[in-house]
């Protein structure tokens, strides 16, 4: 045998089949013929996948932008000084604020001005009610301004004013 063939691998049988080796061999060669057609069709599926995703704009359509919101106007409230409440006996504390108020657009300023003297009057009535432990901290200052936001919007009802603003608060 020349050519380093062996004698089985010049072997056929008798009616021209190839022997049981070579018969074994031939599913596994089928096999890694499937995995690789699959793994192609994976790598195929992702990378158009991520095409659809990513690249494709869906014929460049054109989407309407919203109009950029309007910047809130704000409404200045004149300075308020105010005696707080105290025991009998105690020294007299004041209150000193300034305040301006956040609405969203200048048709409710229109609406806010005419009612102004009801808004201090709301609000000199609820300040002088308070007492110095009231205002401590950040909670007590927090606790105020929601209280005044929710008495001026009863005041201007019915407009809506986004917040309370505090410009100065001194106790002393």
């Amino acid at each position: 045998m020349a050519g380093g063939q062996t004698v089985a691998d010049n072997e056929q049988t008798e009616d021209g089949s190839v022997p049981a080796a070579d018969a074994a061999a031939a599913p596994k060669g089928k096999r890694k013929l499937i995995l690789i057609a699959a793994a192609l069709l994976v790598v195929i599926g992702a990378g158009a996948g991520s095409w659809f995703f990513f690249f494709n704009h869906h014929g460049d359509e054109v989407h309407a932008e919203a109009p950029p919101p309007k910047p809130p106007v704000f409404v200045d409230v004149p300075d308020i000084l105010v005696n707080l409440a105290g025991a009998p006996g105690e020294r007299v504390q004041y209150l000193k604020i300034k305040v301006v108020l956040e609405v969203k657009d200048e048709l409710l300023v229109e609406k806010i001005k005419p009612t102004m003297p009801r808004v201090m009057d709301i609000f000199q009535t609820y300040l002088r009610e308070l007492r110095a432990t009231d205002l401590a901290g950040s909670a007590g200052l927090f606790r105020l301004k929601e209280e005044l936001t929710k008495r001026v919007n009863a005041a201007i009802s019915p407009g809506q004013v986004n917040a309370v603003l505090f410009k100065e608060v001194v106790v002393q």
